[in-house]
């Protein structure tokens, strides 16, 4: 079984955009992979802005709370994406990449649609990289 972590600090903006369209290319997909999610420090909800962003693209986020993701849930993962403000240290062979991306809290709409485009097109390049690069 495959499994990839989407992961930041409050799990309210870039991971949970990510979950999602993570989800949604599994389920395209036909694929049978977890995938998890969480924060270090979830925040109470996920950010507004967010939550408007991909309501755009046809993807509810309104009823998804952020949540603490542990340890063990992590090393279990086989590729583990952090938003660009983790600091994780896995001692395991999970595969952790920083994708270094801007937080849209607060940010305007254009913007928010910018970094959730990014998210979009770096996501299904991991699932393209997993499904048929032998991870």
């Amino acid at each position: 079984m495959t499994t990839l972590g989407f992961v930041c600090v409050q799990n309210a903006g870039r991971s949970q955009m990510a979950t999602a369209f993570a989800e949604r290319e599994r389920d395209e997909r036909g694929l049978d992979w977890d995938i998890v999610t969480g924060g270090t420090l979830p925040a109470d909800h996920v950010h507004e802005e967010v939550v408007d962003s991909m309501r755009e693209l046809g993807i509810d986020l309104s009823d998804r709370t952020p949540r603490e993701v542990s340890d063990e849930e992590l090393e279990s993962c086989d590729v583990v994406a952090t938003m660009g403000c983790s600091t994780l240290s896995l001692d395991t062979d999970v595969d952790v990449r920083d994708w270094d991306l801007t937080d849209p809290d607060g940010k305007s709409p254009e913007e928010v649609a910018e970094i959730r485009d990014e998210i979009e097109g770096r996501v299904t390049a991991l699932f393209d990289e997993v499904q048929h690069g032998g991870q």
